[in-house]
C-alpha cells in the first residue's frame, strides 16, 4: 500500500475509475442487457474497500451515489428486460437497506468541509430516494443541487440533467429551451440521451412531429438494445 499522503494524491483517479466501472454496470453502453450486475457489484465493493483505507468525504460521496443508484436496480427493468423510467418504477422494489446506508453516508459526507462533485451527485440521488412517489420529489432542491454541481463540474451532460430537472419543476417548455441551447452548441449532438430527453419534452408539449424526429435521432445513436426497444415503443405510441 502507498503511504497516506500518496493515497490522497491518487484518490481522484481511483474514484474516476471506480465510477466508470459502476456506470458500465448500472447502464451498459451497448449490448442486449440494460445492466451488468457483476460490474456495479464489484465497483461498490471497491468503494467500500477504499472507504476503509481513506474515509474522506468524496469517497463517502461516491459510495453513497453508487448505493443509491443500485438500490433501484430491481425496479429499472421489467420481466422482459425492458426499461422502466424512474417516474414509473414500483418504489416498493427499491432496496431499503442500500437507501438507508447511502442516506447515512451522504449526511456524513455533506458535514465535511471538503466534499465535492460525487457528494453533490449523491445528494441529488438521495432526494429521489427519499420521495415516496414521483409527485413528492423536491425538484426545486434537485435544480439547486445541479446548480451547485455545475460550479464544481461544468459539463454539457450536467447541464442536460439540470434541464430535465427544470422541466419537472417549471414545465416541459422551459426544459426544452435549455436543451435546445445545449444542442445548438454542438456538444451533445451525438449523445442519444440528449435527443431522447428532447423528444420526451416535445411529446409532453404536444409537438409530435418534433418528438418523432428527436426519437428517431436518439434511436439512430443508441447502442443498447433495451434503450432501442424503449425508443421504438415511444415512436409507436406517437403513431397511435
Amino acid at each position: 500500500m502507498p503511504s497516506y499522503e500518496h493515497l490522497h494524491e491518487r484518490v481522484d483517479s481511483v474514484l474516476s475509475v471506480i465510477y466508470l466501472v459502476f456506470n458500465e454496470g448500472y447502464s451498459a453502453s451497448s449490448g442486449s442487457n440494460a445492466t451488468r450486475v457483476e460490474l456495479s457489484t464489484k465497483a461498490i465493493h471497491l468503494g467500500q474497500v477504499l472507504l476503509e483505507l481513506l474515509p474522506d468525504a468524496e469517497v463517502m460521496g461516491l459510495l453513497t451515489l453508487m448505493l443509491l443508484h443500485e438500490s433501484r436496480r430491481s425496479a429499472r427493468t421489467d420481466s422482459s428486460g425492458d426499461l422502466i423510467l424512474l417516474e414509473n418504477q414500483d418504489r416498493s422494489l427499491w432496496h431499503r437497506g442500500q437507501i438507508k446506508a447511502g442516506t447515512d453516508l451522504v449526511q456524513r459526507a455533506l458535514s465535511a468541509s471538503d466534499f465535492g462533485v460525487y457528494t453533490i451527485q449523491a445528494a441529488i440521488a438521495s432526494v429521489h430516494a427519499g420521495a415516496e412517489n414521483p409527485a413528492a420529489t423536491d425538484w426545486a432542491q434537485v435544480v439547486a443541487l445541479y446548480d451547485l454541481l455545475l460550479q464544481g463540474e461544468p459539463s454539457p451532460v450536467v447541464e442536460l440533467n439540470r434541464a430535465v430537472a427544470v422541466s419537472m419543476r417549471d414545465g416541459p417548455e422551459f426544459g426544452l429551451l435549455l436543451i435546445d441551447e445545449i444542442l445548438q452548441r454542438g456538444e451533445l449532438l451525438d449523445y442519444h440521451l440528449a435527443h431522447a430527453a428532447r423528444a420526451d419534452l416535445c411529446r409532453r408539449t404536444g409537438s409530435k412531429a418534433e418528438a418523432r424526429q428527436a426519437y428517431e435521432r436518439a434511436l439512430l445513436l443508441a447502442k443498447q438494445e433495451p434503450e432501442r426497444r424503449f425508443l421504438k415503443k415511444r415512436l409507436r405510441e406517437l403513431a397511435e
